[in-house]
């Protein structure tokens, strides 16, 4: 112990909460803030600095709190039981914790144990182990205590156990080779460790996007300042300005609201049974354009299910099986008929062999948990088909009880039961391999290895079962001393089935250009059969194994990964080559995955997605989003819920700037045409915080247009502010600065009182922003079909706005605040109407685009 340590992986120290708050200030939005609140406090603009600095608190506050929430809900996921193996030491066999194991122990292991640490087999029974979580591979693997090279793959060690997988069947004894760091999971670990995080495309768009605007209000300032000294004016008076329409540019609402639409995304996601990890990561799975997953446990349920059998009847006879999983409950069905065991003699014998020859025990649901087996899945398979055939697998074994038996071996690849057979008697039950079967059938049936041939093509693990009649009742249950007289009684072709939910959750992928890859550790012609049923997999698709995989340089990868829709045998390097490869091509890659081999590409996949129940706690740490039911259709409505996330920040931003240009563009043309300022400092400070903070934070929240899934995935380099919506914001901008300066002028030019002008200007422009918010809820959809209705919130915003905004002009202390005047009722009714024509000109685009064919033609669009 103390040369080795125990055996542990080293935890990383919890972040503290300080850290988490200093991370939420990383942003070149947050920056521009800092630098604003720094020059307003040198120019003595100590009110519009703290305003600014307790919005960048409660954005940070906000981050960090739905962060540590994030963590909160992992740290309940983990399991808090302690593993407990058993050990021989000092000639006596000892219970410890797994975390004192050290190399040199002895390991004692039996059917459902877990392996504490990798060992090496000194002593094996019939043992099996299932690997899944570190190999990829569904079926247990035998083990024996057998030399092998020692340049043998890690998915054929049959001498070797290792910590993170289980025994299935058998017993074992073992000494630990490797504990901790040293274990073939504290290398993958050490594998993920290494793995460069990216960065997700939100954060670099916001990188870009802050980038943008410094270079923006920096210019904007200058300009300011030039056109103040041309005119004549202060130089303290002219950096007043300056820094008010430097603040009044960078929309101090976009951070809390960036943050606040990840929340209120992680929440919903929360609500499906996806737990965030990372608070920006929500966005990317909406601009996710692959999606690699694992299929044992993601995509299959990890349960073994007979679903064909052939028996030599009359030339050969074919059935199909339903249902799946280890419930009773489905039927045998032949050429359309419904088959019994008590009715067919054929069926009978292959069921009762089925269950006779067979270790395994089916067992019903207890409480809340379904039907499951004790032991190997393969075997529980079988003992469900004799139950849906409708043979009693306890009356049968105590019919016929065990007289003796030869173990399957895999060398031999079959296993022999010899069985009482009610008459003093004795009756040899096979099962195994077709090839290995087969061979003892007299004639070797060649209509029976064509059968089994043509299972294999779909994918279907076969068995086959033979009999060997009229033996005595000591006789050898060695099927080699029967050559000749073994008679085949039929095969049964397994699969580990898809999930139902998945077929559905594909073609939604599909139709949202969301390309779907299996990356697994089973065989190719398993993964391209389920990947084919799944719709993974089109006719033209390949599948490629790790060796082939491993022939390939790195541009034949990146020119044929396209047409490569299944990954098979593939260890952890080489699925992190997978993902770098198709992030080479540009593509946003989310990775699936369960299992302790999932752990270095779940960390450098753009998005890393961890199965909650089935995931190791390797795959969860290292995974950005850890989905708490292990649902693919709850990743994919995660997808669905990150493009409602991206598309509500779109809104927010176009809303913004429309509203933070036309408030520029108003004191510009002011200070141009030498004219009083139009805005006082605390009335742009009034609608930059208290309209916009009104009505921002509740955009975020609307819910979905319905067309998500049918839309492409954002690209990579999608700009938070295109062409697109330049085109939108100049549109309603420049509206709102006709009507706002036209008005303005006219009033000034009419002789009306400079703060009753500026009241009513104030006042015209917060109402513009009123009608702008609707607008900006669709790009397509007219606002006159209620849309904003659907957000009550947002109902609730425009409520308190329009509120707000009368207490301000009406209420006396406020007049006194704020330098307004009361407005008489006609005078309001007629700066509404005003106002309005920012609608009218938006609908008018959105016609004309519905017209062109543009936005979407589905109803209500």
């Amino acid at each position: 112990m103390a040369r080795h340590g125990p055996n542990a992986l080293p935890e990383p120290p919890p972040r503290p909460a300080w850290r988490t708050l200093l991370q939420q200030l990383q942003s070149p939005l947050i920056y521009i803030l800092f630098v604003a609140a720094l020059i307003a406090v040198t120019l003595g603009h100590h009110a519009d600095a703290a305003v600014i600095l307790v919005v960048v608190a409660v954005n940070a506050l906000v981050g960090a709190a739905q962060e540590g929430r994030a963590e909160r809900s992992m740290a309940a996921l983990r399991q808090l039981s302690t593993l407990r193996v058993r050990v021989r030491r000092d000639g006596a066999e000892q219970l410890v914790q797994a975390r004192e194991l050290v190399p040199g122990d002895l390991l004692l292991l039996a059917a459902g144990d877990a392996v504490g640490a990798d060992a090496r087999l000194v002593e094996a029974v019939q043992c099996q182990a299932a690997e899944a979580a570190l190999t990829g591979e569904s079926l247990p693997v035998v083990k024996n205590t057998a030399a092998l090279p020692e340049a043998t793959g890690l998915a054929d060690r049959r001498n070797m156990v290792y910590g993170g997988t289980y025994v299935t069947g058998g017993r074992a004894a073992a000494v630990v080779v490797a504990t901790g760091r040293d274990s073939e999971v504290g290398r993958i670990a050490g594998l993920t460790e290494g793995a460069a995080e990216q960065r997700t495309p939100l954060e670099r768009r916001i990188d870009r996007f802050g980038r943008w605007l410094v270079g923006a209000a920096l210019l904007l300032f200058v300009a300011v300042v030039l056109l103040g000294l041309w005119r004549g004016l202060p130089l303290a008076e002219v950096l007043m300005v300056a820094i008010s329409q430097m603040v009044s540019v960078v929309p101090e609402g976009l951070p809390v609201a960036m943050t606040i639409a990840l929340a209120v995304g992680m929440q919903r996601m929360a609500a499906r049974g996806a737990i965030i990890r990372r608070l920006s990561a929500v966005e990317t799975l909406g601009s996710t354009t692959v999606i690699c997953s694992d299929k044992t446990g993601t995509l299959t349920r990890n349960e073994m299910t007979v679903t064909a059998l052939w028996w030599p009847e009359a030339g050969g006879r074919r059935a199909e099986v339903s249902g799946g999983g280890y419930a009773p409950e489905g039927e045998i069905r032949a050429g359309g008929g419904l088959l019994r065991a008590d009715a067919d003699p054929a069926l009978a014998a292959l069921a009762r062999a089925a269950a006779l020859c067979n270790d395994a025990e089916l067992r019903p649901p207890a409480g809340a948990a379904g039907w499951s087996i004790a032991g190997d899945p393969t075997e529980g398979a079988l003992c469900t088909l004799a139950a849906k055939a409708g043979v009693d697998v306890a009356a049968a074994r105590a019919a016929a009880p065990r007289l003796a038996e030869l173990p399957f071996d895999a060398d031999r690849q079959l296993m022999a039961t010899l069985h009482a057979d009610g008459s003093g008697g004795a009756r040899l039950l096979i099962k195994g391999a077709p090839e290995a079967v087969l061979r003892l059938v007299a004639g070797h049936d060649p209509a029976a290895r064509t059968e089994a041939e043509a299972m294999a093509t779909r994918a279907l693990r076969v068995l086959a079962f033979a009999s060997v009649d009229g033996l005595a009742a000591d006789a050898a249950p060695d099927p080699e001393a029967y050559l000749g007289r073994v008679r085949l009684l039929g095969l049964a072709g397994q699969i580990d089935p898809p999930r139902e939910e998945v077929r559905a959750a594909v073609a939604a992928c599909h139709a949202a250009g969301v390309r779907v890859v299996m990356v697994t550790g089973d065989h190719k012609l398993t993964g391209l059969a389920i990947a084919r049923e799944l719709g993974i997999a089109g006719a033209q698709d390949q599948a490629l194994d790790g060796a082939a995989l491993e022939r390939l340089g790195e541009a034949e990868l990146r020119a044929g990964i396209t047409r490569i829709a299944v990954f098979a045998r593939v260890h952890p390097a080489q699925k992190l080559r997978i993902v770098e490869a198709l992030q080479a091509r540009g593509e946003v890659v989310a990775m699936t995955g369960d299992g302790v081999n999932d752990a270095p590409a779940l960390a450098r996949a753009d998005v890393g997605v961890a199965m909650g129940i089935t995931g190791t706690e390797v795959a969860k740490s290292a995974a950005k989003i850890v989905v708490t039911d292990d649902d693919f259709a709850t990743i994919v409505g995660a997808v669905e819920q990150g493009r409602v996330v991206y598309g509500n920040l779109k809104k927010v931003i176009l809303y913004l700037f429309a509203t933070s240009i036309d408030e520029v563009a108003l004191l510009l043309l002011a200070l141009a045409g030498g004219q009083p300022l139009p805005l006082l400092a605390v009335q742009i400070l009034w609608i930059n915080i208290v309209t916009e903070g009104t009505l921002t934070v509740n955009l975020v929240m609307d819910p979905p247009d319905g067309d998500e899934m049918q839309r492409p995935p954002v690209a990579r380099d999608d700009a938070l502010v295109d062409r697109s919506m330049f085109g939108r914001i100049a549109l309603m901008a420049s509206v709102a600065v006709a009507v706002t300066y036209g008005w303005y002028s006219t009033r000034l030019a009419a002789g009306v009182a400079i703060e009753q002008v500026r009241t009513e200007t104030f006042t015209l422009l917060a109402m513009c922003q009123w009608f702008n918010v609707v607008n900006c809820q669709s790009r397509w959809r007219s606002a006159f079909l209620g849309g904003w209705l659907r957000n009550r919130w947002l109902a609730g915003g425009l409520a308190a706005s329009v509120l707000l905004q009368l207490a301000v002009v009406h209420v006396p202390a406020m007049n006194r605040l704020f330098h307004t005047v009361p407005m008489t009722a006609a005078l309001w009714g007629t700066l509404v109407a005003l106002a309005s024509a920012v609608l009218w000109a938006e609908e008018g685009r959105k016609l004309l685009a519905r017209l062109r064919g543009a936005g979407p033609r589905r109803a209500g669009a």
